[in-house]
């Protein structure tokens, strides 16, 4: 099961900052607001510096924003302190730096900021600016996952899910991914659906899995709308319907899930629930090949040896073959 991560959802958060101004497109407020932010006034600092780092009623300026972040965080403000730490984590307006990253999220942490906390933990669960360190990030998720933040409990449910740095615990995991999925996680969802489908820590129970499945699906995520395509296609916990698992499985497709565009391919190439289409077959099994999925890679190898849906090349098959087979 995936544990959210910087490359998937965006563990090191992007927020406007809570104190954002109410009348920001009044553009009557800016002198105002310039005022009170030179005069020392932290909120001012950071509601300006947010609008000049997204160009709301000021031209872009990186630099500026974090000049006034950096004047409210050195007064102690946690949120100029975040925002910092997200610029240096993306070496946006200055150079990426994980190890400042940390700097500025401990001090924000330090003040019980809890997206702070959160991105703090994924610095000690990656290794990135400290030393790796999963029982820190343990015990740094579970401070901000007792305070409601949704991420924390996710990746505090991944840890009980997999026992990683804690004791392996289904019932553990399945509460902070029910948690979470209250808190809207979509992944969590998805999780939760994993473990009722399978009786892990819960009951089996096809429906709530199928129910969590669809909640995170009708989201967009495509690992949801994946399962629940496999769930058609077998007839597990509702009827068996190819269109349906076709339908499912181009949405999980469409976002890029490289299995959902193999089994979508399968599904063009024998006809089941669409018809039969050996042209758009090879696309997909291409497009899956093309991302290093090795059973596309050896249809594709096959479709350009037999010649269906594409013009036959025997050199181009072997080459296929040979890329898939590396991958076993």
């Amino acid at each position: 099961m995936k544990r959210l991560s910087i490359f998937l959802l965006l563990l090191f958060l992007w927020l406007v900052p809570g104190q954002y101004l109410a009348a920001q497109n009044d553009e009557q407020m800016l002198p105002e607001l310039i005022a009170s932010a030179e005069a020392g006034d932290a909120d001012a600092q950071i509601n300006l510096g947010t609008m000049y780092e997204r160009a709301q009623g000021v031209p872009q300026d990186y630099a500026e924003a974090i000049r006034l972040y950096r004047l409210a965080a050195e007064q102690g403000e946690p949120i100029a302190q975040y925002n910092l730490a997200v610029l240096y984590k993306y070496g946006r307006g200055l150079p990426q730096s994980d190890e400042e990253a940390v700097k500025w999220n401990r001090l924000a942490a330090a003040q019980n900021y809890l997206d702070a906390l959160f991105n703090l933990a994924v610095s000690f669960d990656e290794g990135s600016g400290v030393p790796k360190d999963e029982v820190e990030a343990a015990r740094l998720y579970r401070l901000a996952a007792n305070q409601g933040h949704a991420k924390a409990q996710y990746n505090l449910g991944i840890n009980y899910d997999n026992g990683i740095a804690v004791d392996q615990d289904y019932e553990e995991a399945a509460k902070w991914y029910r948690l979470s999925a209250e808190g809207g996680e979509a992944m969590a969802h998805v999780n939760l659906g994993v473990m009722y489908e399978h009786g892990q820590g819960v009951p089996q129970d096809y429906a709530e899995a199928i129910r969590r499945y669809r909640l995170a699906a009708e989201q967009g995520e495509p690992i949801a709308q994946y399962n629940l395509a496999v769930l058609y296609e077998n007839g597990r916990g509702l009827l068996q319907s190819d269109e349906e698992a076709a339908r499912w499985y181009r949405l999980a497709a469409d976002e890029g899930d490289l299995d959902a565009q193999y089994e979508l391919a399968v599904i063009y190439d024998q006809g089941r629930g669409v018809s039969k289409d050996e042209a758009e077959a090879s696309k997909l099994y291409l497009l899956a090949a093309n991302q290093g999925h090795a059973k596309a890679q050896h249809s594709v190898g096959y479709m350009l040896q037999a010649g269906l849906g594409v013009e036959r090349n025997y050199a181009e098959a072997a080459k296929w073959y040979l890329r898939a087979a590396m991958q076993e």
